[in-house]
């Protein structure tokens, strides 16, 4: 019996230090009838007062040291395992065999390295969802609940962030799916390193979707040109995470709009210029750049060489310094005999031109060869010739990544970062984790970390370019204190590996509005709305839903949102068709307190027109089946149809923001020789609402209003996307003044080359101060006004002045940071970078080893969201161009019917979408039907479908990213369209 007493001992001793961390002491001690009241009180204080870790260290010295008696290391095993501690309980009945073990160590340290991050998690609801799939105990989650409560969430989730990583191995998966759960995608992004699909997510009206999935580079200096002067440089830092790639860097997100040209001899710098390609390339001599003495101050340290942040406010000419540096890079490289590529990186496909055209060319050529490539540009597919036979090469940042990324694989056609000698990046304020900015400069920090190491081994180190970042506003990421501020843009400056941030006062070229708070009362009766709320309240009684929000509200729609992913996964259609129509009904409620009831109403009718379409067979086709619940739905909206259409006609119930923005529009009309101006609202339907209700209005047209609106390209909204060259054709308009007044989505707000306005209206639209100071900077004309028009308790002004505290907590925080000793910032930036460096290896390690647990495409099945029919497996889909999933087997195409949809017309390099494909028996939509290169192929869309996997179904993928696990087979063009010439002869024959 001894000699088992000494092998347990052996085995705690062995493993204590696990235990020591994985023990939760409280409960477990609870549990240990053998260890005195006495003893345990000195425990329990060693815990309290000391820490938890010496606490954990006192009850192991006890356990071992107290007399045994039979079964006590039963005793203790059991106290671990019923005390919440099953982890700790393994180790001492069969530990983990050390690849286990050393992958549950990496996820328990990428928690810890992410924590402050992680921090700003909606703590109730992630710890309910790890209750409920347990990975907290009942006692864990009262313990956080307590915390959360008396202390704040972010005392409770650092609870709980303490307590899910002594679960067992697996806990980790668990938890990416509770954020994703949750809503937390920002987390559950910076965890697994990903970013979002560019072709399938949805650019909350960013411009044209960056459907390019190519990219491209070229040569560069010795030495980061920052990092080169620093001391504080450790001796090195090994960053081969899963290969030796020797051209790869730290991922950072970050950059800002590009800026208006300017005249080169205007006197003010605000003011577009009038050159194009025409006027500069038709002639032998480029045109001259002329700096003020401000542009010149801040373009001094990129001028040396140094890796540099320019932050000037929209308007400035940020653009015009940046071709500046370009112009001297280019001169003084070429005099030297030394190489010389320049990228410009952009985050939206209309700057490509119009950096090309108004800025890059007019000053570069004919002296140097100047090329731009986008995602609609047939010259992406030969990027890497672009960039050998050019000297300047501007794009959208995924085109360079895809290069880079297959420069990494080792295909011939990729680009290097050695390559390149100078980077622009245009909104540099986008180098975050998660971006595509950020991925660029993670490759070229994890080189430059890699070539300290290189030094000091007396090996060549490989060349990387120098960096220069343009922005308007690097903005505090929602810090509220001050040190955050200051780590916010310190974090910047370390992804783009700045030597300084430059930013100068522009004296008397300063432009500020003057801004207006333009706020409406309620309105005293809406019968409009009250038939929509009745109309939701017999639908939340027809499928016994009980919501405790108010209707309409962004709480009620992400209610009903988890209702309807809840819904298709369990197979309910009762209440995932009902969630549908009252998503539907929430934003018409929307609508009606924003724009005119009779466009509230023209959605909702659409939308039941559209639906009712759907349940409506082409001809010869058998009839597409309609269940109670949807002819419930349909005839409750057909018995209120008359009653909303009337009371929409009725302009005493109109919303009265709508008046308040009629009376500001008329006055800068009405007081002002030549009024320009901007107005933002929130949603393309509104912008599009907006503009007809301006061009209906005869009262505008007596004072001269021509409104048009401008809004994003991506095509995941119901609402058609406008195309690049539509969005030029209004942005033309408007600079010409064939156009005066615009009414824009979020897509204006940053970058685009708008002429200087002399009012802007942001109509119940609040962000964050980024988003602020850029509308505030398209008020650039003399005595230019700003004015916010809010509902009174809508909350829109308050966050306005959130926004304007952070934007002077901004301003103090890169003050801040200018006047910091050189030594003491290059010591916080080197930590940021090898902090940056430490957790992308991780995460790579963590790729690598889920790597090699892919799924089979066999093992996933994927059924119709409407109907919950078995479509396919994941053998049946090939990936065409890196992105578009297809199902081109015979047995699909005898499930789905085809239908045509205007909308939908879009034509990019060898494909194009003309029409859609919906379920036979149901009608629910699963894709569009794509034409490429002559083959017709359905191109599906994941959030269409319910996947299983593993038993196991998933109904909240929205983009295919979300299933990178599974590797698709590629599109194998040549067979595909053998078989399709071969089937064409047949019918001949026949």
């Amino acid at each position: 019996m001894a000699s088992d007493d000494n092998a347990s001992v052996s085995l705690i001793e062995t493993f204590r230090p696990r235990l020591r961390k994985l023990i939760q002491v409280e409960p477990v001690l609870d549990l240990i009838l053998s260890i005195d009241n006495e003893q345990k009180e000195l425990i329990r204080n060693k815990a309290k007062t000391e820490s938890k870790l010496m606490a954990a260290d006192l009850l192991i010295n006890t356990v071992i040291k107290t007399p045994h008696h039979d079964g006590w290391f039963r005793e203790f095993v059991d106290a671990l395992s019923n005390g919440g501690c099953q982890h700790a309980a393994d180790y001492m009945e069969k530990p983990p065999n050390p690849e286990v073990e050393a992958e549950n160590d990496h996820c328990v340290r990428l928690i810890e390295l992410l924590s402050p991050s992680l921090l700003d998690m909606k703590t109730a609801d992630v710890c309910q969802h790890c209750f409920s799939e347990d990975i907290l105990s009942q006692e864990d989650a009262d313990i956080i609940k307590a915390a959360t409560t008396n202390n704040g969430a972010i005392v409770g989730a650092r609870e709980l962030l303490g307590r899910i990583v002594r679960g067992r191995p697996g806990w980790y998966s668990t938890f990416l799916k509770v954020l994703r759960d949750t809503e937390h995608g920002d987390l559950f992004l910076e965890l697994t390193g990903g970013t979002q699909d560019s072709d399938n997510k949805e650019e909350n009206d960013g411009l044209l979707p960056m459907t390019d999935k190519h990219t491209g580079g070229d040569v560069a200096t010795e030495e980061g040109p920052a990092g080169a002067e620093r001391s504080a440089t450790p001796e090195y830092l090994d960053c081969s995470t899963t290969e030796e790639t020797v051209d790869e860097a730290p991922d950072l997100y970050n950059a800002e709009g590009a800026e208006p040209s300017q005249q080169p001899n205007s006197l003010d710098p605000l003011q577009p210029d009038g050159n194009g390609k025409a006027g500069a390339a038709g002639g032998p001599k480029k045109a001259d750049i002329v700096l003020r003495d401000y542009q010149m101050d801040v373009a001094q340290p990129a001028l040396e060489g140094k890796n540099i942040i320019i932050c000037l406010p929209t308007g400035s000419g940020k653009t015009r310094v940046a071709v500046y540096i370009t112009k001297e890079h280019l001169d003084r490289r070429k005099k030297e005999g030394q190489s010389r590529k320049v990228v410009v990186l952009v985050n939206k496909v209309p700057l490509v031109e119009q950096h090309y055209s108004k800025e890059f060319c007019p000053f570069l050529e004919p002296t140097y060869k100047v090329e731009r490539v986008s995602g609609d540009s047939q010259l992406k597919i030969s990027f890497t010739e672009i960039v050998k036979k050019n000297d300047v090469i501007i794009c959208t940042a995924q085109i360079l990544e895809n290069y880079l990324e297959r420069s990494n694989n080792g295909e011939d056609e990729g680009v290097y970062l050695r390559d390149l000698t100078l980077i622009v990046i245009d909104e540099c304020h986008h180098t975050k984790k998660g971006e595509v900015y950020n991925h660029i400069m993670m490759r070229y920090l994890k080189q430059k970390h890699k070539n300290a190491r290189l030094k000091k081994e007396q090996k060549k180190p490989m060349a990387i370019p120098q960096i220069l970042g343009l922005t308007a506003s690097p903005g505090v990421g929602g810090a509220n204190r001050m040190e955050k501020a200051e780590e916010h843009i310190l974090r910047i400056c370390a992804n783009l590996d700045a030597y300084k941030i430059m930013t100068r006062s522009l004296g008397e070229f300063k432009k500020e509005p003057y801004k207006i708070i333009a706020t409406v009362e309620e309105r005293e009766q809406d019968p409009f709305g009250d038939v929509i709320k009745k109309i939701m309240n017999a639908i939340h009684a027809h499928a016994d839903l009980n919501p405790s929000c108010d209707l309409g509200s962004q709480n009620y729609e992400q209610w009903v949102v988890q209702k309807e992913r809840n819904a298709a996964k369990e197979e309910d259609q009762k209440v995932r068709v009902c969630a549908e129509h009252l998503r539907q009904y929430s934003e018409g409620l929307e609508l009606s307190n924003t724009i005119r009831m009779r466009d509230a109403f023209g959605f909702l009718n659409k939308y039941q027109e559209e639906e009712m379409k759907r349940k409506v067979a082409p001809e010869e086709e058998e009839p597409i089946q309609i269940t109670d619940t949807e002819r419930f739905l349909f005839n409750l909206f057909k018995e209120n149809k008359e009653e909303l259409q009337a009371l929409a006609k009725r302009p005493e119930f109109e919303n009265n923001s709508l008046s308040k923005l009629r009376i500001s529009i008329l006055r800068e009309f009405t007081s002002r020789d030549r009024a320009r101006g901007i107005i933002f609202t929130k949603t393309r339907r509104s912008a599009i609402a907006l503009s007809q209700w301006i061009q209906e209005n005869p009262k505008f047209a007596e004072v001269d209003v021509k409104a048009s609106h401008v809004i994003g390209g991506g095509d995941q909204s119901v609402v058609k996307p406008m195309t690049s060259a539509e969005q030029k054709d209004v942005l033309n308009k408007f600079r010409d003044g064939e156009v005066n007044l615009l009414i824009a989505t979020t897509v204006a707000e940053e970058g685009l080359d708008i002429p200087e306005c002399n009012f802007v209206v942001r109509y119940g639209l609040v962000t964050n101060e980024i988003s602020m100071m850029q509308a505030e900077g398209r008020g650039r004309a003399a005595d230019s006004s700003y004015t916010l028009v809010q509902v009174k308790g809508s909350g829109v002004a308050e966050k306005e002045s959130v926004n304007e505290y952070r934007k002077d907590m901004m301003t103090k925080a890169i003050a801040k940071i200018k006047s910091m000793n050189q030594a003491e910032y290059d010591k916080r930036i080197m930590e940021f970078q090898i902090q940056a460096v430490l957790e992308e290896k991780l995460r790579m390690t963590m790729k690598k080893k889920q790597g090699m647990k892919n799924v089979s495409p066999s093992e996933v099945k994927f059924s119709c969201r409407g109907c919950n029919k078995h479509v396919c497996t994941g053998d049946d889909i090939q990936i065409i161009e890196r992105m578009h999933r297809v199902n081109v087997s015979t047995q699909f195409r005898e499930l789905f019917i085809q239908r045509e949809n205007t909308s939908l017309q879009m034509r990019l390099l060898d494909y194009e979408t003309n029409g859609f494909i919906s379920c036979k028996d149901c009608g629910q939509r699963w894709g569009s039907m794509m034409f490429y290169r002559g083959i017709e192929c359905p191109c599906l869309h994941v959030k269409n479908f319910v996947v299983m996997y593993s038993g196991k179904k998933n109904s909240k993928c929205t983009t295919w990213s979300e299933l990178a696990y599974i590797q698709f087979s590629a599109f194998d063009y040549i067979e595909h369209a053998g078989r399709v010439v071969q089937s064409s002869d047949d019918e001949e024959t026949e």
